[in-house]
């Protein structure tokens, strides 16, 4: 982690806006030359897939990717985006969930079915007693094709959503919440998102097809989300990349860490000791 990062820290309206929204998006985070090259790699996960088996009508769900490539691995600290992610949850955190989608038209006609809404984390918001639910967690999207218009397989939200526990949904099937609309975004925006906020994936009825990459972040004590094959990457890691990857000394460490098992707190308070907090 470079001190130059820190000029992409999360600022006061941003805050505001997540804050407020339950999202935030950052266009441009990735270089043309990024999307290109990442690009290649999530091409070459989808053939290997297709050549497996995979149906080419249907999304493609890849857990656990970041074992797969390098380039997938340096998104995990990535300067532009880690600054805001910790300005958001505080430095106790690490990677519980990762997961890349690829939707290819579907070839069907676009149809006003309603979507999946949902919030993340399953069994999370039955079993959590409070209202609001608490955030946990948060979401980084790496859009890598153009989505730039509906239709596209677009990632649909309801804005301001995520301090609600429930939503009304059609009866009748038909139509999507009140409020709802697609994301619209070019190749290397990122978009952060509240893992509360009420989301929907979306059929692709274009002739693009849609790649991203979901990176989740929660506070160290959350259990994983998927099986993350990630701890032969340690040793070719440094003490940060380490700790967002999960590791630790032991269990009690992740609710009641000494500074040694949170590099990230250590580095805030050599280069950024106002956003350390508690």
């Amino acid at each position: 982690m470079e001190p130059s990062s820190l000029q992409y820290a999360l600022t006061e309206e941003e805050r505001q806006t997540f804050n407020e929204t339950g999202y935030l998006i950052l266009e441009n985070a990735l270089s043309p030359e990024q999307v290109a090259a990442l690009t290649k790699e999530v091409d070459h996960i989808f053939e290997t897939k297709v050549k497996a088996g995979h149906d080419t009508t249907k999304a493609l769900f890849h857990p656990n990717f970041i074992p797969d490539h390098q380039l997938f691995l340096d998104l995990l600290d990535y300067e532009k985006v880690l600054p805001k992610v910790w300005g958001i949850l505080g430095w106790n955190i690490y990677l519980y969930h990762a997961h890349m989608i690829v939707t290819p038209p579907s070839g069907a006609e676009q149809n006003d079915k309603t979507f999946g809404w949902h919030q993340d984390s399953g069994r999370m918001n039955i079993e959590m007693e409070s209202e609001p639910r608490p955030r946990m967690s948060l979401k980084v999207a790496y859009f890598l094709s153009d989505i730039s218009e509906p239709g596209r397989g677009n990632f649909w939200i309801v804005p301001n959503s995520h301090l609600n526990n429930t939503m009304v949904r059609p009866e009748s099937g038909i139509g999507q919440l009140e409020g709802a609309i697609p994301v619209c975004v070019k190749p290397g925006t990122a978009v952060f998102f509240d893992r509360r906020l009420w989301h929907a994936a979306s059929p692709n009825w274009s002739d693009i097809t849609r790649k991203v990459l979901f990176y989740g972040y929660g506070y160290r004590w959350i259990r994983t989300k998927d099986d993350m094959t990630v701890q032969d990457l340690y040793p070719k890691c440094d003490p940060i990349q380490r700790q967002l990857l999960g590791d630790g000394i032991n269990c009690n460490g992740y609710y009641t860490p000494t500074d040694e098992e949170v590099p990230l707190k250590i580095w805030l308070k050599e280069h950024a000791p106002a956003q350390v907090g508690k």
